[in-house]
């Protein structure tokens, strides 16, 4: 059996020219843009090849951009590399990839929920009035400490991510996530980044927008997945077509728990990982994890290529 795993990347991960050269290069890949700007109503290829950033890092963007360039990927990747991974995962966004991989959801299904889940979390908070930040340097309970001593009734701030023992993000109130970042700094934080994301993710005040997603969910039709799918809101268990609403639900206000995800996948026996997906972020995160694992990316025709080559070797 194969000891490889499937990843795909989130929010964060958008950048202005993201799927050219795999666009210039396959009609499958041609073929996924024009199916998805037709599911979601815009020209997914010139939001992706011409941007600009900004409208890019808008999360009703975001997520949609980030969600068309990493299914085109999988689409030409299971052309080119016949293997059944042993387990796949995505982080945060990327759970829907992955489900979509696993067989779990449908097509036009995945872009629907997507777009509708993108636009409830810039509604449930205005552009602006929340934020995320990566805290370098400090673990998760030092993290969730200094969170509840900046946190007031009115600005609140909590742990969104676990990226690495030592990389944590947070998330809430724009305010609040600036005092968290001022008390990670005097507390001896390596590095505190303010990410580019409008939306503050993972956390509470999503409440309003998990709570529309699990109405939107309802008639989504989803199926057993082919290959197990480890949810980033509890590890412990697997996806399921009885548990996915719920999950996908609990998803918006739950921590990622992305470092017990990679070891989940290490303690099943996986020694190679391959992201796919736009930048390589998540093999960077996945590298401070466990250095044992064996990394591979795909987002380009590069790439492609070069990780064909391997495994067909």
């Amino acid at each position: 059996m194969s000891k490889t795993a499937f990843v795909f990347p989130g929010q964060g991960t958008q950048h202005v020219g993201m799927g050219s050269s795999l666009l210039k290069e396959f009609d499958v890949v041609r073929n996924v843009f024009d199916r998805a700007s037709t599911v979601l109503g815009m020209d997914m290829r010139k939001l992706c090849l011409e941007g600009p950033q900004e409208k890019l890092n808008l999360t009703v963007n975001t997520q949609i951009a980030v969600l068309t360039l990493s299914i085109a990927i999988y689409s030409i990747f299971k052309e080119k590399i016949s293997i059944k991974p042993m387990v796949m995962a995505g982080h945060s966004l990327g759970e829907y990839s992955a489900l979509y991989a696993a067989g779990a959801i449908g097509f036009e299904d995945v872009f629907s929920v997507v777009q509708a889940r993108a636009r409830y979390h810039q509604e449930a908070v205005p552009a602006g009035l929340g934020a995320m930040a990566a805290i370098i340097g400090l673990n998760g309970d030092n993290v969730e400490l200094l969170c509840s001593e900046v946190s007031k009734a009115d600005a609140k701030v909590s742990v969104a991510i676990h990226n690495t023992l030592q990389q944590i993000v947070v998330s809430g109130h724009a305010a609040a996530v600036e005092k968290a970042m001022l008390a990670a700094k005097q507390k001896g934080a390596q590095q505190v980044v303010r990410l580019p994301i409008s939306a503050p993710c993972h956390c509470s005040l999503l409440q309003k927008a998990a709570d529309m997603l699990k109405e939107k969910l309802e008639p989504v039709e989803f199926l057993d997945p082919s290959v197990p799918v480890i949810p980033n809101s509890n590890p412990a268990v697997f996806y399921t077509k009885d548990n996915a609403r719920k999950l996908l639900v609990d998803q918006i206000v739950l921590p990622v728990q992305w470092r017990q995800t990679v070891e989940k996948m290490a303690a099943m026996g996986v020694r190679e990982i391959i992201e796919i997906g736009p930048k390589r972020t998540v093999c960077g995160l996945i590298k401070r994890i466990n250095k044992n694992i064996e990394l591979f990316s795909v987002e380009d025709v590069d790439s492609l290529h070069k990780t064909a080559e391997l495994f067909s070797a």
